[in-house]
């Protein structure tokens, strides 16, 4: 995993201008997947998602750092994917996931084994 952490610089053409990105080179390897994927080059796909940035409400312009907008996207764009089934596959949810080990106390009452988060209850829907 330390490899995966190890950050790296790389220039890329964003809006135009050359800027450079140091970037963990696990997020470097998430996002030349994401251009394999959606069949785009890196240049526009950073752009894409500085734009996206510019936009969203509560971010200013001279304040967006375009490194993080670029993690909390690689973020959002996997996990959007993710499935039960696939973290099953992965071996997720059976213990602690930075060791592997199957070790875990039993869920708190009135908890969600899942997430840990109190259970409450939803309101039914009710028609007019």
């Amino acid at each position: 995993m330390s490899s995966t952490l190890q950050r790296t610089c790389r220039n890329v053409v964003v809006d135009g201008c050359r800027t450079s990105l140091r970037l963990e080179r696990l997020y470097w390897d998430a996002l030349d997947e994401v251009c394999r994927r959606e069949g785009i080059s890196l240049s526009h796909l950073v752009t894409r998602i500085k734009q996206q940035a510019q936009g969203a409400p509560g971010v200013a312009t001279q304040s967006l750092c375009v490194t993080s907008a670029v993690r909390v996207f690689a973020m959002t764009y996997f996990r959007s994917a993710a499935t039960e089934e696939g973290h099953v596959r992965a071996g997720h949810n059976v213990g602690d996931p930075l060791t592997g080990t199957t070790d875990r106390p039993e869920p708190v009452a009135g908890t969600s084994e899942r997430s840990g988060a109190r259970k409450t209850a939803v309101p039914a829907a009710t028609s007019p």
